[in-house]
């Protein structure tokens, strides 16, 4: 039976593409040749997935304006929040949950991006 493999991209409209993706690329180090690209072969940790998780309470993805939040994984959420705050990226909040390490910021065009670093199993 045929099935779907993977998250192949997310798409939205932006005020200025350009502007948005020299963010990406200038604060979070993600670029590509459509735009800020992720490539499997650099993925890491245990979590061999990606999630599309459905919310009928918009409160998680505030101060967002959009009506969806990125999730990154990450390596080093620590090494992370600091390179982002010398750039002058405001880190709206951090927190360990045991299972994982979560900090969240927002975009030039206030879409929420949540950052994630996956803690090893006990």
């Amino acid at each position: 039976m045929a099935k779907i493999t993977g998250l192949g991209g997310v798409f939205y409209v932006v005020k200025d593409p350009q502007v948005t993706r020299k963010w990406y690329r200038d604060t979070l180090g993600l670029d590509g040749e459509y735009g800020p690209q992720l490539m499997w072969e650099e993925e890491t940790g245990d979590a061999p997935y990606s999630l599309i998780s459905h919310f009928s309470d918009a409160r998680y993805l505030e101060p967002g304006t959009a009506t969806f939040m990125i999730n990154l994984r990450v390596d080093d959420l620590d090494g992370i929040v600091t390179d982002l705050k010398e750039k002058g990226v405001e880190v709206l909040d951090s927190v360990d949950e045991g299972y994982g390490k979560f900090a969240w910021i927002l975009d030039p065009d206030g879409v929420k991006i949540e950052l994630w670093q996956q803690c090893e199993a006990p």
